[in-house]
């Protein structure tokens, strides 16, 4: 299928689950995440309409950064993010998706700091509370978030996720509700309003959307299996 079609169809989706949700199609920004992803590959999605793209791993990052610099590409992180990592990066990605400890907010709020910018990112929560998985225990959300307001160079934004995998993705819908509702009492108790919650993947997108996911990480579905 070519490329412009396969993002037409991952469009179709998104747009059918806002309307069942009563929400609109502006309201949910695709980010193609594109790890092991071709810079060829990633050049056709952009020239289709695609310009947010995530990456999970630094040094695969840095190199197509560089590579691609002369398009407008809205880059984010999605990956673990080691604490010595930051500072190759705070430059050139608009968000970070998994800050889920106190030394990598340091980190980020120092590097921040020193370019004079203020880094948005999302708090990761383990909904499913797996081992494997990064991100805070949901139980320790508030307090983290408490402290995150001591930074000047770090703005959290809302809320990521990854839940665990199920062959139904119905049976995912509580992860993305629990997530919501997270987000929704962080409002509620620190009169603030947080704009994001990543969650949702090529498997079960559609899902998290009518549970208010406002990214979409979408992989395989745009990109086809990889190795």
């Amino acid at each position: 299928m070519d490329t412009c079609r396969r993002l037409e169809e991952v469009e179709s989706k998104i747009r059918d689950a806002c309307e069942r949700a009563g929400r609109k199609r502006e309201d949910v920004l695709l980010l193609g995440a594109s790890k092991s992803v071709s810079l060829s590959k990633i050049k056709e999605y952009y020239q289709c309409g695609l310009s947010v793209f995530g990456e999970n791993r630094v040094q695969e990052f840095l190199k197509k950064y560089e590579e691609l610099k002369d398009l407008h590409i809205d880059w984010h992180f999605i990956g673990r993010l080691q604490s010595n990592k930051v500072k190759y990066i705070i430059d050139k990605v608009n968000l970070i998706h998994s800050l889920d400890r106190e030394s990598l907010a340091h980190e980020i709020n120092k590097r921040a700091q020193a370019l004079g910018k203020i880094q948005e990112v999302l708090i990761e929560v383990n909904v499913g509370n797996e081992e494997s998985k990064g991100g805070l225990e949901s139980e320790e959300l508030l307090n983290f978030y408490e402290r995150m307001l001591a930074f000047k160079n770090l703005r959290v934004v809302g809320l990521m996720c990854i839940p665990p995998y199920r062959e139904d993705p119905n049976q995912v819908r509580p992860y993305f509700e629990k997530l919501r509702k997270l987000k929704e009492k962080l409002e509620w108790e620190f009169s603030v309003k947080l704009n994001h919650l990543s969650m949702g993947m090529s498997h079960d997108f559609e899902v998290a959307i009518e549970e208010g996911a406002t990214i979409v990480r979408i992989g395989t579905l745009l990109f086809g299996k990889r190795t």
